[in-house]
Parts: C-alpha cells; structure tokens; sequence
C-alpha cells in the first residue's frame, strides 16, 4: 500500500461531473508561474479534502510493479558484450541494493520492484561463461578457442554464426552441450526460489524463447523477431524448451500445454512485435496455415498479455498505422533486431492493430486469437532495468559508460552535430558494425515495467491477475492505471469510498468482457502518476472496432483533461495545459498537471450492434528523452536524429465489448 502521506499529496481528481470539476478548481487553483528551475520532476499539486478523493488503492487489490523480462550473464549475447552479472545480481538490484555494472558505474533503483523474473535465452543458456572458464570441455572446442583463446581469430563472426542458428533452430553441434544448459537452468531456478519472499518480493522463474524467422527482401541479413518470456507460476520443469528444440511458437505452446498437464502452470509473453516484420500477430500460422479456432484458444491459453513497451521501443500503434493518433509517434523501433534493415510497420505488428484484426476473427469466424492484455517491461541485458529518463544506462554496459557509444552526444573532439554522419539517412548496407550498434543504442527506450492488480504479492496471486489481465504496462514511471465498464455506474459513485468495490461488483475490470445493450455502457478510467515523476496531462480512451463489412477503424478520446476542464465536444481533446520543458538544461513547468486523473466516460459514436475493444491511455506532461538528458550533461546540442522530448505514459489491458 502507497504510504498515507504520500498519497495525500498526490490526490487530485479530475470528474466527468460538473459539481466534481468545480470542486477540483476550488483547490488547484492557478499554476505556480515562478516556477522554472526544476531539473527534478515537480512534486504532485495539493490535495483536495472532500469525500470524493476516494484512493485507487482502498480496494482489495493492489498495484504491483515489476519486470518480466530481465537478461545476464547467462544468455549469450549478453556475455559476448561483456556482461558477467548474474540472477542472483539481478534479484539484488530488484530488490532495492546497489550493484556496479560491468561498464564500472554504479546502479540503484528509487524504490525495489515488487516482482521480477530472470528471463536469460534458454538458446546456449550458460555456454559462454562454461566456455570462457579455462579447463572445461567448452572452452577446448575450436569454437571457444576463436573467440575466446589468445588467438581469437574472428570473435564477432563466430557469434553471428551462433545468433544464426537461432533463426534456423539448427544448434551449434562442437558448443550444444545440453547438460550445461540443465545445469545454469536449474541454478536460474534455485536463485528464483531463494529470493522469493511471498508477501514482500515474488521471483518467478522463467527464460526467454528466442524465435525468429529470416526475412527473404531485405537488402542486408535481417529476421523477424518472434520472441516470448516463458515464465512459470511456481515450480518448473528440470529441462526447459527452446527454439533449438523447436523454433514454431505453436511447438512452444504444446511444450506448455503438457507441462500444465503435469500440474506445472505456465505462460508465454511476447514482445518486440514491433520488430516482427508483421508476423507476430498475422492472418496465418507459423507453417502458412489457416487460423481456426483451436489455434486461437490454444494461443490465449498461453499468451494472456504481450510485452506493449521495453527497451526496444514500444509496440502499440504506428504513426504510419494511425495517422490520426497524434501521439502515436512514441519511441519507435524503426529496425530489425539485430541489423541495419529498416523493418516496415504492418498491421500485425503493433497491439491495436491487432486487436482489431483478432475482432475481425471474431465477427467473421467466431475466434479471436489476439484478445490479449498489456503489460511492460525492461529487456534490460545487464541485469538491471532502467527506467528514469535522466538516468538512463541503456540496454548494455558500454552504453551506459559513455553516452557516445549511444550516439546522444557528438563525438570527442566536436561540440556540434555539423558534419556529422546521420546513421538513419545510411542505407541499411552502407551501416557498419560498429555504426549498427550506435544506431540501435540511439533507438533504445528507458522503458518500461510490468502492473498488475493483485490481492497479494505472492506468485499465485500475480500470476492470477496476469492471467485474467487485470495487467498494465508503463513507458517506465511507475503510474496506476485502471478501467472498468458496467452499466448502472453513476457520478455519485466517484465520490463513494466503496467505488472499486462497487465497480467490481456491478462491472469488468481491465482485461474482462461485457455484454453490451442498446444503451451505452460507461467507463470508469482512472490513473495515479509516479510521486517520482511528472504531473499527467490526459487520460484517454482508445477504441477498436469492425464494421459490418469487417473493415477496422480506431478512435483515440481524450476522457479527462488536466486542468479542470473538459475535452471539445466536436474533436473529443484536452486543450493544451500550459506545460513545457526548457531543453537547455530540462527543467519544466507542470501548466495544469496533476496527480490524478478520474472519471466516467461513455462512448458519444456506441454502436450496440458492433464488437468493440476499449483501453486506457494516460499521458505525463512532456519531458527530456535520455538522450536530451546527455546532451545536457554534456554541453551539446540533441541529436537531431533522435526524439527531443516524451510524453511517458501506462496504457490499461482492453474490456471487449460484445453484442447481446
């Protein structure tokens, strides 16, 4: 539970209702115009006394926040970039300690995570550090002895020869030592238990499954990223599966499928669909199959919720996709994992897309495979996420040692960016090695982490909010947000301090089903910023639909405003709250922002004929991206390549509404 104090100062509603609005006015008052030296984020806006600051945490359940997807030493790309932290490091850092990377700087968390999962590739898991250590069987291979030995000949390429056979599922037969990979499995596991502490820290064991298929037009060598966190309730299997046993995800879930058989629960997490050249959510199986509805059961029995945000940008929409979302164009990964080739947004590769297209499944087949809920996390692969823009450290060591390795300042010697080679205008064959690497750096996100809705922290009842997707997922501050739909919800509700319970008891939360009628149903929305970060802007409604004829169409509403106003009637958006950020050294004004956002919405277009999904979006105020941070720091201009500014957000798992 957050600290009575700490809430107090952030309580600030913004209600759909008149009376409720005039409330909050009475005690926002007008913004501080003084205010204009803060590099910190600003503290949240006074209270407001009255009945109807009901908190978002007197229900029964409680936010929880944590990362799911967590890389050491142990996976393989990670150690080949000189990573040697290890699980039982990276449960440490969660837990609130601090830890020295292996790029020399130290590294603590504000505040310790509520849950993690230590998600190493379960490909070659372990080999590297067995090879590097000298006397093993590994390390006297011819393999080992490229990389590794005083005569290392062509260490980069002996690792692509490896990264490769992920992509053909075919091992490495001189270094595929299978009972290392048991043995650094079963050591993942024994650290998971060791720091599970039920009702203070959850651990989860889990691995990442590394699927990937090569892309036959691009110009340089590139795959689609089919990755997914396996990660299990409570015990696991002595053996895990990865994609050298097979690299079908649907191979994955039967794998699964026996293990639940066996009373061991499990579910997959995908992630990166953004860099799926459209393939993560597609119109067909892995094999060119048609979909049907076994295959759509079977997926949602093991993919409940995809991975929406991490390191490697965000999977939500696509500004090429939604031209009409004006925010959509947030920290887009705009290349293919691993390589220069530029990856081309497609309908199955981002969230909303796919929401729309599993309703079409639905409306014309009476299957929806892709009715999945949202949360986020790190991808961080040297044990450590991060998530402050100001202190970002990046995904490796050496970019979080130097902010030229990720391209955020000019190189030594230049104070400007004039003459500088810009890596996105390089054809993808004109990107070399070390030119490919700063340009991914430069694309990375601080971002983002996982929520959830629990009764406890416990495993079970974590991975039972992620099962009903009672989930959401942040760009990386840690913001409550929250959603319910119902009919008989009524203004006065949002000043009872039953209201969560009495939403659960009349309605669906986050992740739920609702049947609709002739009347429109209403929303309840409502999110809590960071204490930590910046004030929020707006909370908004997205909404995914078919027509009659199957064509999917999308609307983003602006629900709440910051400032004790309320959307336009006409272009449903918030009218601008006076914040700003000064890029000269990223302090900010917070205008009108607040500490929390509330209300209950309606859909003005409801259509009771049609299947629709609903999710919530809230939006901070705008601040510095870690990049302009460097440059800051540094006493440079921002990479004009790079985003100058970001709107951090948490987006909620949709409620599907359906027809009587």
């Amino acid at each position: 539970m957050v600290d009575e104090k700490r809430e107090e100062s952030m309580r600030v509603s913004i209600l759909a209702g008149a009376s409720a609005l005039a409330l909050a006015a009475t005690a926002c008052g007008a913004p501080d115009k003084t205010q204009s030296q803060a590099s910190e984020p600003e503290p949240a806006p006074a209270a407001i006394a009255t009945a109807s600051s009901t908190s978002i945490d007197s229900a029964d359940r409680t936010a929880l926040f944590g990362d799911l997807h967590v890389h050491t030493g142990q996976s393989f790309d990670a150690f080949i970039s000189s990573v040697r932290a290890t699980p039982d490091d990276a449960y440490r850092y969660a837990k609130g300690e601090k830890i020295i990377t292996d790029g020399g700087y130290e590294i603590q968390l504000d505040s310790p995570l509520d849950f993690l999962a230590v998600t190493d590739h379960g490909e070659y898991l372990g080999i590297m550090p067995v090879m590097a250590t000298p006397g093993t069987n590994l390390s006297r291979t011819n393999f080992a002895k490229s990389v590794f030995g005083p005569d290392a000949t062509n260490p980069a390429q002996s690792f692509h020869n490896v990264g490769i056979t992920i992509v053909t599922g075919e091992e490495v037969d001189e270094i595929y030592d299978r009972d290392v990979i048991d043995s650094a499995w079963m050591k993942n596991i024994e650290t998971a238990e060791r720091h599970n502490e039920p009702g203070k820290f959850t651990a989860f064991s889990g691995y990442e499954f590394t699927a990937m298929t090569e892309v036959m037009d691009s110009e340089v060598p590139a795959a689609a990223n089919l990755h997914r966190n396996v990660i299990f309730r409570g015990d696991a299997p002595d053996r895990l599966f990865s994609t050298l046993d097979s690299p079908n995800p649907e191979d994955l879930w039967a794998w699964m499928d026996a293990r639940r058989a066996e009373g061991l629960d499990v579910i997959s997490i995908p992630h990166n669909s953004n860099a799926s050249n459209g393939e993560m959510f597609a119109s067909e199986t892995y094999e060119g199959g048609q979909l049907t509805a076994d295959y759509a059961i079977t997926r949602m029995r093991n993919e409940p919720v995809i991975e929406i945000s991490q390191v490697k940008g965000t999977s939500e929409v696509h500004p090429a996709l939604s031209p009409n979302d004006e925010w959509a164009n947030f920290e887009i990964y705009d290349t293919l994992v691993g390589s220069a080739a530029k990856s081309t947004p497609h309908l199955g590769g981002f969230a909303r897309n796919a929401l729309a297209r599993g309703l079409g499944f639905e409306e014309t087949e009476s299957f929806n495979p892709y009715k999945f809920g949202f949360i986020g996390s790190s991808d961080t692969h040297i044990g450590a996420g991060s998530f402050d823009e100001k202190n970002f450290t990046g995904k490796f060591p050496q970019d979080g040692s130097n902010p030229e390795f990720r391209h955020s300042v000019p190189p030594a010697g230049a104070d400007s960016w004039d003459g500088v080679v810009s890596l996105n205008s390089l054809p993808p064959g004109a990107v070399k090695p070390s030119m490919r690497r700063k340009l991914s750096a430069g694309k990375y996100s601080a971002s983002g982490l996982a929520g959830v809705w629990a009764d406890e922290n416990t495993r079970d009842a974590i991975f039972d909010a992620i099962r009903r997707k009672e989930t959401f997922g942040t760009s990386g501050p840690r913001i409550k947000a929250r959603m319910f739909a119902g009919y008989g919800f009524d203004q006065e509700m949002l000043a009872d301090p039953d209201l969560v319970s009495a939403a659960y008891r009349t309605g669906v939360p986050q992740g739920g089903d609702l049947v609709g009628k002739q009347q429109a149903p209403s929303f309840l929305a409502w999110a809590i910023r960071d204490p930590a970060s910046y004030p929020l802007q707006r909370l908004q409604v997205i909404k995914v639909w078919t027509d009659a004829q199957g064509k999917a169409h999308e609307a983003v509403y602006d629900a709440a405003c910051s400032g004790n106003v309320e959307p336009d009637s006409d272009t449903h958006r918030c009218p601008d709250n006076g914040a700003n950020v000064d890029i000269s050294d990223c302090s900010t004004r917070p205008g009108s922002g607040v500490g929390e956002l509330k209300t209950l919405w309606t859909d003005p277009n409801y259509d009771p004929t049609r299947r629709a999904a609903y999710y919530v979006r809230v939006l901070e105020n705008p601040s510095c991206r870690w990049s302009t941070w460097d440059a800051v720091r540094n006493g440079s201009p921002p990479n004009p390549d790079m985003p100058v500014l970001v709107q951090e957000r948490a987006w909620t798992s949709p409620i599907w509404v359906k027809p009587e």
